[in-house]
């Protein structure tokens, strides 16, 4: 039986979708990715439904708005932060309605704290990112919200088991202090990894398999792995050979691994599943792990989120993904007994 939630062989998106019809975006994701859906996001929509803002919209008692230059906490919740909350109660229930009686495992994915707090500003002053202090309130808050969001789709899907993308795309930056002020003209101080990783193990939900994504170049992944998450999501394409012992070092710790291989955006002619699946394959035979474990402890998706894709490039995505997945199974060397 699979240490992970989902069967091998399974295939996920990252997020983000094209279009602002949600329902019909759930069913694409249900209907080509069968083993394991997610809630997409559509950002197409505006303001609050863009990363930011759909995951402000969770955090609680720290109320936020938007002004020229961005989300900045507040007083009171602003209109676009309303909005956003109604975003997102409309697609829970889509949610409920495309997943009535769906029994397994379901992702939603929200803005890790470091890439908000490098996003939202103070109400006076620089980058919640600036503040020691501050950030810790945020990061308390979004475990919080999560917490009430991961009971809330459980409440519409009961045969769900909910998985948790945390998405950092920011992390690299905040680790290395290239994150700029509010004023734009200076860069952040750097923040120490293990603060980083205390602060994002923090938000992670204890009773849900939790995974980080980072599609940004360097990424930390002794910083990701002390968070505890069970699982890391990658853009295949931007990882380098020095980055190999970190995934050997991730998948003797039983960590799963979701590998972006089909591009974020492009036309409707795709590679092959076997090519697709091939760069996968070569790598867990150039770490030299037993090709048995590939299809379960690897998943495959697009690099990145799809909002910048066509409709129809979106879907075929998915689609290639899902059979590149069964290629990781059907790999000859998988079959040696």
């Amino acid at each position: 039986m699979s240490q992970f939630p989902w069967n091998p062989a399974a295939a996920t998106g990252v997020g983000s979708h094209p279009g602002n019809d949600h329902v019909e975006t759930l069913r694409v994701v249900f209907g080509e990715l069968p083993d394991l859906p997610y809630l997409p996001e559509l950002p197409d929509r505006g303001v609050g439904a863009d990363m930011i803002g759909r995951t402000a919209s969770l955090l609680v008692e720290l109320p936020v708005e938007v002004q020229p230059s961005g989300w900045r906490m507040a007083d009171h919740p602003g209109r676009d932060a309303r909005r956003a909350k109604e975003h997102l109660a409309r697609d829970l229930d889509g949610l409920e309605e495309v997943a009535q009686g769906y029994e397994g495992p379901l992702k939603i994915q929200v803005c890790g704290p470091w890439t908000l707090a490098g996003a939202i500003e103070l109400r006076y002053g620089d980058k919640v990112l600036a503040d020691g202090g501050a950030v810790r309130d945020l990061a308390d808050s979004l475990a919080e919200g999560l917490a009430g969001h991961v009971a809330a789709v459980r409440s519409r899907v009961p045969g769900a088991q909910v998985v948790v993308q945390i998405d950092e795309p920011g992390l690299p930056g905040v680790l290395a202090g290239t994150v700029p002020t509010a004023s734009g003209f200076g860069r952040l101080a750097a923040v120490e990894p293990p603060l980083v990783s205390e602060r994002l193990h923090a938000v992670l939900p204890a009773d849900v398999f939790t995974l980080v994504h980072c599609c940004a170049p360097g990424v930390p992944f002794d910083v990701l792995r002390g968070a505890g998450a069970g699982g890391l999501s990658l853009d295949l394409s931007l990882l380098r050979r020095r980055d190999e012992d970190h995934i050997g070092e991730a998948v003797e710790a039983g960590t799963a691994l979701f590998f972006g291989v089909v591009p974020g955006r492009g036309g409707t002619r795709l590679p092959d599943k076997g090519v697709v699946a091939k760069p996968v394959i070569e790598l867990w035979r150039r770490l030299g792990f037993d090709p048995g474990a590939l299809a379960a402890q690897a998943v495959l998706t697009p690099s990145c989120g799809l909002a910048g894709a066509s409709p129809a490039y979106a879907r075929a995505a998915l689609a290639r993904c899902r059979e590149a997945a069964r290629v990781l199974r059907e790999d000859p060397e998988d079959r040696e007994d």
